[in-house]
C-alpha cells in the first residue's frame, strides 16, 4: 500500500491543531485552527490590518494559552480571520466576552465572521453557565453593528472614551443572551 506522505502529514497537522473544515455554499472551504506560538504572529498581522488599535505582547501571550477561546480562520489555507474571547464572572453571572473577532476586508461576505461567531456560540453551548456573550464596538463601525445585530445582539450601553488614541473613542456595548 502506497501512502501519500504529504496527505499523511497534513492529516497529522489537522489533528494536532484541531482544524475544522466547513463547506461554504459550494464555493470555498473555511477552516478554524488553533493559535499557537508558531502562528501567533500571523494573528498579530491580521489584527493590525483589521482593527484600528494595537494589542500589546501580553495580549498575544494570553491568546496562545486561550485554547478553544481563540481560533484562526483559514480560507484556502490563507489566514483571513480570527477570534479571541475570555470568560468573565461579573456579579455571579458568567459571560463570554469577545475581545476580538475580525476578518480581512477582501474575505468578508464569505461566511468567515459567521463561522467564527458560531464557534463562540458553540463554546456557550458547552458551558451552560455562560448566560450571555458581550463585546464592545466602536460607535462609528456600522458594518460590525449590522453584523452582530443579524445574530440578535442588542446595544445595551455606551462607554464614552472607551478607546485610547482613536476617534471616535466611544464604544457601544453589545450583548446576546444565551443558555
Amino acid at each position: 500500500m502506497v501512502v501519500n506522505k504529504d496527505k499523511l502529514m497534513q492529516k497529522e497537522f489537522e489533528q494536532k491543531c484541531k482544524i475544522e473544515t466547513v463547506r461554504c455554499a459550494g464555493r470555498c472551504d473555511i477552516e478554524l485552527g488553533d493559535i499557537t506560538k508558531h502562528n501567533v504572529m500571523q494573528l498579530k498581522r491580521l489584527n493590525l490590518a483589521v482593527f484600528p488599535i494595537c494589542y500589546n505582547e501580553k495580549f498575544y501571550k494570553e491568546v496562545i494559552n486561550a485554547g478553544d477561546l481563540a481560533k484562526l480562520a483559514y480560507f484556502n489555507d490563507i489566514i483571513v480571520g480570527g477570534v479571541y474571547c475570555r470568560i468573565d464572572n461579573l456579579d455571579g453571572i458568567k459571560k463570554l466576552y469577545i475581545m476580538t473577532l475580525g476578518t480581512l476586508a477582501p474575505y468578508r461576505r464569505f461566511g468567515v465572521g459567521t463561522l467564527l461567531l458560531e464557534h463562540v456560540f458553540s463554546l456557550c453551548n458547552k458551558d451552560v453557565q455562560i448566560k450571555c456573550v458581550t463585546l464592545h464596538v466602536q460607535t462609528n463601525n456600522e458594518s460590525a453593528l449590522n453584523f452582530y445585530k443579524k445574530f440578535d445582539f442588542k446595544v445595551v450601553g455606551r462607554v464614552d472614551k472607551y478607546y485610547k488614541r482613536i476617534e471616535p473613542d466611544d464604544a457601544f456595548v453589545l450583548e446576546k443572551e444565551v443558555n
